[in-house]
């Protein structure tokens, strides 16, 4: 997958972290990273917005890993890139006790180097040609926008003009995961297609992120 000229390399281990101020999407103020400098290491989910059903199916799936990750004293932030009014929206249905912040532009993701490929011609066809299934929900794999499109419907989701908007800005915005330690230094990075585009979908496991959680230094 080819990026955009205006992607950099993704942040890796042994890297500071970029820092980032984000309004909460509780709208209790802004959360930054250096809330969380010299208190605790944090697990940072960077995501896309409600539009993207595999962020959605991710981000719930994080609610059930964060008491987890706290019992080792790790923090949890999942970044969502949507308004703070939509976002407060959706989980007004679909509560989480998440640490929830706002970024509809994609700066942090852009600060973090995640990929942003080109839609070319050659993209349109490898997705229309890649199977998935990540989340082992659907009967089969199936091209991906038909398995976004399925996911969506078992989860009863009905996009708002908000998400569509959103849709149309950040598409194909790839996501990742960053282990940071609490002196602000990267130690370990999940992106999303590191293996290609049959990855599309597929977020770290909770095995995996609480393995990586136990690894950081002390």
């Amino acid at each position: 997958m080819n990026a955009t000229h205006e992607t950099i390399s993704p942040v890796s281990a042994g890297t500071p972290a970029p820092e980032f101020s984000l309004p909460a999407i509780d709208g209790s103020g802004t959360i930054a990273l250096q809330d969380f400098r010299g208190r605790s290491p944090l697990f940072l989910a960077l995501f896309v917005g409600l539009w993207c059903p595999f962020c959605r199916r991710s981000i719930a799936d994080m609610a059930s890993t964060e008491p987890a990750l706290k019992e080792q004293g790790v923090e949890t932030l999942c970044i969502v890139a949507t308004p703070p009014e939509n976002a407060r929206l959706y989980f007004k249905y679909r509560p989480t006790r998440l640490r929830l912040a706002a970024d509809p532009e994609l700066t942090t993701h852009r600060a973090y180097g995640l990929p942003k490929p080109e839609p070319t011609a050659e993209l349109m066809t490898a997705l229309e040609t890649t199977r998935i299934n990540p989340y082992g929900t659907l009967p089969e794999p199936l091209p991906v926008m038909q398995a976004a499109e399925a996911l969506s419907k078992l989860d009863g989701y009905a996009s708002n003009p908000t998400d569509q908007a959103d849709l149309q800005r950040q598409w194909p915005q790839l996501k990742g995961q960053f282990l940071i330690d609490r002196g602000g230094v990267v130690r370990w990075a999940k992106i999303e297609c590191s293996e290609g585009l049959s990855g599309l979908g597929k977020f770290p496991s909770r095995d995996e992120i609480l393995t990586a959680a136990r690894a950081l230094p002390n």
